[in-house]
């Protein structure tokens, strides 16, 4: 799920607890970083020239190869049960090495500017589980269901998660944050955490089979398969 502007606000949550996410973004953000911070290049590009290939194939640096993506689907009956999904896609066969479920009770309702307060702990148990279970796969950067950088207050759920892991993250919105007449359906790319926006862009165009980036797409369709098996969704 990503943040919406234009979703009302929810009267259940005190002016107190909203101050206090206020400062604890502020004191994130201090952390967050919005150039590439990395030790892997990027594979060549299919339209790349020979100088950017030969720049890439340095062989004493390492290609990046694994891609995370996670996402959130909600049961359609109680908004706060939610099963949050990471995958890990190899970049060279787009194929899945790497799938966990996990389903939940949030608790806290979706506050508009605030979703990492809701989604991101989840997300974080997700990975500090990996990091245990399958450490060689782990994820060299993540793509978030939510923004980064484009955000009301510059600090969304894929710089959030991106600081806490120290992870490089790229934020894919699927919905802009001002009104649009476009009749087309474009995503949003924007800078999580330790990657800059042209890297982000990269990377993203690398899954560029479809619309939504397949790290993205499928901790999405495999979330919904999870909550059907248990009866859920």
């Amino acid at each position: 799920m990503e943040e919406d502007a234009s979703t009302s606000g929810n009267s259940n949550i005190s002016p107190q607890l909203v101050n206090e996410w206020i400062e604890i973004q502020d004191s994130l953000k201090k952390r967050l970083i919005t150039d590439d911070e990395f030790d892997w290049k990027l594979p060549p590009m299919k339209d790349q020239d020979s100088e950017g290939m030969e720049e890439n194939q340095d062989s004493n640096v390492e290609i990046l190869k694994y891609v995370g993506g996670v996402d959130l689907s909600f049961s359609r009956n109680d908004s706060l049960i939610a099963c949050a999904t990471l995958v890990v896609l190899d970049i060279s066969t787009l194929e899945v090495v790497h799938e966990d479920s996990s389903i939940i009770k949030l608790r806290i309702p979706y506050v508009p500017g605030f979703l990492a307060f809701r989604e991101a702990p989840v997300l974080l148990e997700l990975l500090k589980k990996m990091e245990t279970t399958s450490p060689t796969l782990y994820p060299q950067v993540l793509m978030v269901d939510g923004n980064g950088l484009l955000h009301p207050r510059g600090f969304g759920l894929a710089c959030h998660l991106g600081v806490l892991a120290d992870l490089p993250t790229i934020g894919i919105g699927k919905n802009a944050m001002w009104t649009t007449k476009s009749s087309l359906k474009p995503i949003f790319i924007s800078v999580g955490h330790r990657v800059s926006l042209p890297s982000a862009i990269k990377i993203v165009k690398l899954f560029g089979r479809f619309r939504v980036p397949e790290p993205i797409r499928q901790a999405d369709i495999r979330s919904k398969d999870f909550f059907r098996k248990h009866g859920l969704s």
